[in-house]
């Protein structure tokens, strides 16, 4: 009976996820912002389906009854979230919202499945980095002040990188972490976002090519000391952010082509300069070459995805756990292998629906500085769903990268979720007009005599 419950709704799973996905890119073209609700609310009905359904089956697999709680108490606080912040925030995009919730609603259930203890450890960051969210917008919208801090940003992200590198414990050959209090901070995560905000408020005003050279240059120190802790799957998610950001500010195709260049021959001298560089291109290139050593993470990644096939093993019947990290920087490996490649390929569309909804938001605002910010952060998570599933996948070389929302990771989690709150406040400055959508209601209010 176990097994008939759980191939129905392992099946089930994937006509609602692809029913979703559909639904998530009919909303980009939405307007309308009763329609758009309307769309949220029946999204969010499909995600507690998913999460229902998910949970029974682990429920029937494992007989572990606190999974009922640990369920109940995500359903609850996803709804009052939801409805709190559209209270608060009735201009809010609501799509934003119901792909937020879906995204770490799934990562939640794939990491109870891989290890229940760090999930319920996952779920309390989770909590607090939404509990949080709700006062980002209000920052973003009344303090007009955040583009004047340029330097403060630059100081402060730059400062918390070289402590990382100089005291931060090593991790995987890359120097991450910090320890504060009996708690682990990976600063980077969170120096993405003061990266973004210096970039933003350098170009604020002037696109000079002398203001151009010296943002350059400090975005570049950025990226050098990141480089020297050897994280160089962040800094490379640093650099394409910029090229995006500096495209966006001056409109000038010859500093994205020169910025191009110059991370292809820094890609070459990380080859030349890293051991654990050479290390990854090797294996990327083949790595059954060393399959019960460096290739052993990757050539378990690939037979996950494949005996998955497109339909999945199913929910706690698969081998994720074979593959090293899988709750971290292979979780889509391991969704894959059990909720199918459908699955995986329906949570890359939303992805990308995702991002072309932020995205979005930056054509809809009328300042310089908001638009720079809402590319940069878009940009941000764009590229790092781009190297974390390309890695697991064999397209690139692996680099370590967690999928945003999804991938176990305390930091990850929060400063995604306060990068989406600063979308949300850019949206709601916008009222979810075009910038031709609001000139036009300017006119009509002019002829009217309204203003």
């Amino acid at each position: 009976m176990i097994t008939v419950v759980t191939e129905i709704s392992k099946y089930l799973i994937l006509a609602v996820m692809l029913i979703y996905t559909v639904f998530n890119f009919i909303a980009i073209r939405v307007r309308d912002q009763q329609h758009s609700r309307s769309l949220c609310f029946k999204q969010l009905c499909m995600v507690f389906l998913m999460l229902t359904l998910g949970y029974l089956i682990l429920l029937l697999r494992t007989q572990d009854y606190t999974l009922i709680a640990f369920f109940a108490i995500q359903v609850a606080f996803y709804i009052l979230y939801y409805r709190i912040f559209t209270r608060l925030y009735p201009a809010c995009s609501g799509v934003i919202i119901s792909n937020t919730i879906l995204l770490f609603g799934v990562g939640e259930l794939m990491i109870a499945r891989l290890d229940y203890s760090r999930s319920i450890r996952q779920l309390l960051i989770g909590f607090a980095a939404f509990i949080l969210s709700f006062f980002i917008p209000v920052i973003v919208r009344k303090f007009k002040a955040l583009a004047k801090f340029a330097w403060i940003y630059a100081i402060v992200g730059i400062g918390l990188l070289v402590v990382v590198w100089r005291m931060g414990s090593t991790t995987y050959g890359a120097q991450l972490t910090l320890s504060v209090g009996g708690v682990a901070l990976q600063p980077s995560e969170f120096v993405k976002i003061s990266f973004v905000f210096f970039t933003a408020s350098m170009f604020r005003r002037k696109q000079s090519f002398a203001m151009t050279v010296v943002t350059t240059a400090i975005a570049a120190v950025h990226v050098l000391v990141l480089v020297a802790s050897t994280d160089l799957g962040s800094g490379l998610v640093y650099f394409v952010s910029y090229l995006f950001m500096i495209y966006v500010a001056t409109h000038r195709m010859r500093y994205l082509a020169a910025g191009a260049g110059a991370g292809a021959a820094a890609a070459v001298g990380a080859y030349y300069l890293f051991d654990h560089v050479r290390i990854r291109v090797a294996m990327w290139k083949d790595p059954f070459s060393d399959y019960s050593g460096k290739g052993y993470q990757l050539s378990q990644s690939l037979f996950a995805i494949s005996s998955g096939g497109l339909f999945g093993l199913g929910l706690a019947q698969g081998r994720p756990l074979s593959i090293p990290l899988a709750r971290n920087d292979y979780i889509f490996s391991a969704i894959c292998e059990e909720l199918g490649l459908i699955f995986g390929c329906c949570l890359v569309l939303i992805y990308l629906g995702f991002i072309l909804q932020l995205f979005g938001v930056s054509t809809r605002l009328e300042s310089r500085f908001h638009q720079i910010l809402g590319v940069g952060f878009a940009a941000m998570i764009g590229v790092q769903v781009f190297l974390h599933i390309g890695g697991v996948t064999k397209m690139i070389p692996a680099t370590g990268i967690t999928l945003p929302l999804v991938s176990y990771g305390g930091s990850s989690v929060l400063s995604t979720l306060m990068i989406i709150g600063v979308i949300q406040g850019l949206n709601i400055s916008s009222d979810g007009l075009t910038a031709k959508q609001r000139a036009r209601q300017r006119e009509e209010e002019l002829d009217s005599g309204m203003i």
